[in-house]
């Protein structure tokens, strides 16, 4: 019967079929490469279950609206204790609301992070006000995982920095939620009137803007930054 004998090939082994019993291989060498096979599988089931999402985002019953207001329809809406964007001339503002049920699972260190981009030019407003049942839970920013998300997800390109020649910025911002009860988020983004080379050195969205050009997100990130789900709401 034909048994196996192991060979040491620039640093892999190779298996090869001999005609006599396995020549080189003593049981040590077996139960060294025993325990890394076992050690790859444990890596592989752990790598696994680390980036395995604890839910979907059905569980959540995600509901939104984007519509536009009048400045002081937007501080209605952000209550008294948030100021509404200020919004100038011909400047556009937008209250977008996002609702979910309770998480199953509490986001223990992992947030949702909430994108409203341009897709005419894929660029994130850079003027926001949000308002939370749970303000503290709420803030507004940007993160070096935008980027995972924009590689990730095709259709969020606009998530991540912008490229200018042979560099990256991070232009705009997203808001970004840490507990699952802070339900429902109110926001307002403000869309500036620009003209000239004011408009093209912004690198935000401006004025005139149609809520067709806009798409809104819910991107599930873990404690680690890892990239669970992005769910599409608006656009």
């Amino acid at each position: 019967m034909p048994a196996f004998e192991l060979e040491e090939d620039h640093g892999w082994l190779v298996v090869w079929w001999w005609h006599g019993s396995l020549t080189r291989m003593t049981w040590r060498r077996a139960g060294l490469v025993s325990a890394v096979i076992l050690a790859m599988m444990a890596f592989a089931g752990w790598r696994w279950w680390h980036n395995h999402p604890p839910y979907g985002p059905e569980a959540l019953a995600i509901e939104s609206s984007l519509h536009f207001v009048s400045h002081e329809e937007a501080q209605a809406a952000l209550g008294e204790k948030v100021n509404a964007p200020v919004a100038d001339g011909r400047d556009q503002l937008v209250l977008g609301q996002v609702s979910w049920q309770t998480p199953p699972r509490p986001l223990d260190g992992g947030y949702f992070a909430i994108f409203l981009i341009d897709k005419r030019t894929n660029l994130k407003p850079g003027s926001f006000s949000a308002s939370s049942p749970r303000q503290e839970a709420v803030s507004l920013g940007s993160a070096g995982t935008d980027n995972k998300i924009a590689e990730r997800y095709p259709w969020l390109q606009g998530a991540g920095y912008v490229r200018q020649g042979n560099s990256w910025w991070s232009y705009g911002s997203r808001l970004a939620v840490f507990d699952g009860h802070a339900t429902p988020l109110t926001f307002v983004a403000r869309f500036p009137q620009l003209e000239g080379p004011l408009r093209e050195e912004a690198h935000v969205p401006t004025a005139p803007v149609a809520i067709s050009d806009l798409l809104l997100a819910l991107v599930h990130v873990g404690p680690d930054g890892q990239v669970y789900w992005a769910q599409r709401l608006q656009g």
